[in-house]
């Protein structure tokens, strides 16, 4: 039995997606303490406007996702999956770092928001290819026939970063006054993340090379990488249109709900924090089941199925909700949105791995994941707060989902109408092979 496949197991899956927790760690974290970030480091005349800065710091970060996934991501498809995922987990390391670390705006003026948003850039490099790095790994030691369970546990790594992140916030809310929290309190869960990290290189530092990498009988050099991107074009493109559901749904149901729950419904912080926690629970539930789901009857009857509930439901939940808002109300709906995004994704993230060239797998899978995160997900919460300013309608956020999963039904079945499902039956069996 190879190196390789004596890590296809429990073990290797919780090394490789170790850098994963941290990832969404910050990014959970920086959404959540919006309000108290944008105090410190982009004071504005209002709170809107000051909240607007904080959000679009947030997503600018995702800007950089394309570039790191085709830089970073060629890397990897040639130096390997191992050297990759160290890079990628040492670049996280440094952002997380200046945001627990750099002094507020009324003690160093502009050099506060300038730090903060270098390291939302460093991130944004970096995640642009951990999550298709991973995703690959995973694809490459699923036994054959499981590489949908596999390749959950991506996205499963990431809920239990939201669900620490919100029990870590649940605590500090009761343990501090408001007054604390907001002026440094926030800071401590980053200090936490940030003692995290030496143990997750430790636990990475043990990965193997995937077997299929080293038998792959060529390394594509940059150029290659950049031509074959090219060549599959029109493949990256719909990968992307395919993504839109899964990113805007995430950053949702994850990020953005803290402030939802807070600054327009008016809920306590705890009932936010709860509702927080438990949409990271029941994603954790959804996407390995509907991954093993998607392993056993295919991956196009889930993603249309959730698709269409997504664009028949989504905005007439928050409809209900914001007319009658509540904590049991809001639990209701988000943990409808969270069975939705989990089930989706357990099923797309592993075909998108399916649907690249092995010799672009990486860099194909990362643009184009990092595409949809960039343009549509990663400014989630920015266009749900743009969108009730605007419209005064506090449901419409509903209608950014409703978009998204019309776009991706639309590329799955674009995509499947043209053959992928065939082409991702031969991949299943050789994917993990």
């Amino acid at each position: 039995m190879s190196a390789a496949r004596k890590t296809s197991g429990a073990g290797a899956v919780v090394r490789v997606t170790s850098g994963n927790f941290i990832e969404m760690f910050d990014f959970f974290l920086f959404g959540f303490y919006a309000t108290a970030i944008a105090k410190a480091f982009f004071p504005a005349d209002s709170e809107y406007a000051s909240l607007m800065l904080t959000f679009a710091s947030f997503g600018v970060g995702f800007l950089m996702r394309p570039l790191g996934a085709v830089v970073l991501g060629a890397y990897i498809d040639r130096m390997g999956r191992r050297k990759g995922l160290l890079l990628t987990l040492s670049l996280m390391a440094v952002g997380t770092a200046l945001v627990a670390f750099v002094p507020s705006y009324e003690t160093i003026g502009l050099l506060a928001p300038t730090l903060v948003l270098l390291g939302r850039l460093l991130q944004g490099l970096s995640a642009g290819v951990e999550l298709g790095g991973v995703s690959v790994y995973l694809a490459e030691i699923a036994p054959p026939g499981r590489q949908g369970f596999y390749v959950s546990w991506q996205s499963g790594s990431q809920q239990v970063a939201v669900i620490v992140s919100a029990l870590l916030g649940y605590g500090l809310n009761q343990l501090l006054p408001r007054s604390e929290l907001d002026a440094w309190g926030w800071r401590i869960p980053f200090f936490i993340g940030c003692l995290i990290i030496p143990g997750l290189f430790v636990i990475r530092r043990s990965l193997q090379e995937t077997e299929a990498f080293l038998k792959s009988p060529h390394r594509p050099s940059f150029g290659e990488v950049l031509r074959g991107l090219v060549q599959h074009g029109r493949t990256v493109l719909f990968g992307t249109l395919l993504i839109v559901m899964t990113t805007v749904s995430f950053y949702l149901i994850t990020v953005y709900t803290p402030t939802f729950g807070k600054s327009v419904l008016k809920l306590s912080t705890s009932d936010a924090l709860i509702v927080t926690l438990a949409v990271g629970l029941s994603n954790l539930f959804w996407l390995p089941v509907m991954g093993a789901l998607s392993d056993r009857i295919g991956r196009a009857p889930i993603m249309i199925a959730t698709t269409l509930l997504a664009l028949l439901t989504a905005y007439p939940a928050m409809s209900w909700l914001v007319a009658s808002p509540s904590f049991a109300h809001m639990l209701e709906v988000e943990l409808w949105l969270s069975f939705l995004y989990g089930s989706y994704n357990g099923a797309t993230v592993v075909a998108l791995t399916e649907l690249i060239p092995p010799h672009i797998r990486t860099a194909g899978f990362s643009f184009a994941y990092s595409l949809a995160t960039a343009i549509f997900g990663g400014f989630t919460p920015l266009v749900s707060t743009w969108l009730i300013e605007v419209t005064g309608n506090r449901a419409a956020p509903g209608l950014w989902v409703t978009m998204a999963a019309a776009i991706s039904l639309g590329a799955t079945l674009w995509l499947y109408g043209n053959g992928a499902g065939r082409h991702q039956d031969e991949e299943q069996g050789a994917v993990g092979a």
